[in-house]
């Protein structure tokens, strides 16, 4: 009975098949019409597809976690990725300088949908 592997903590296992299968719920979603919409008004009334998929992305442990920054009062913004660990600063992804707080906000939903179209 040495060789079986102990299986009492099964919760990981779990949260990871519920990850893939909300995964793959969310995935036919994310069309151009509905990234058009995000586009279109990041923080405005969205559609109930747009709603399932801003809930997942906030909900998602398996998901990176980006955070806006903005690096000059009112007139730039760069989209960073949490380290987890605290004390520690978040990192910027690129160099990219984004000039609307909106624009970082779609800047990081496009982040996402290239995160959950990948396997």
């Amino acid at each position: 009975m040495a060789d079986q592997i102990d299986l009492t903590d099964r919760e990981p296992i779990a949260i990871s098949r519920w990850e893939r299968r909300l995964r793959l719920a969310i995935r036919p979603l994310l069309t151009d019409e509905l990234i058009a919409e995000h586009r279109r008004d990041p923080r405005g009334s969205h559609s109930d597809g747009l709603k399932r998929v801003l809930n997942y992305f906030r909900r998602s442990g398996a998901l990176t976690p980006y955070v806006i920054v903005c690096t000059q009062p009112f007139r730039e913004w760069r989209v960073a990725r949490v380290t987890g660990v605290r004390g520690q600063r978040p990192v910027f992804v690129d160099q990219h300088v984004l000039r609307t707080e909106a624009e970082a906000m779609h800047a990081v939903f496009l982040k996402r949908v290239d995160e959950t179209m990948r396997d």
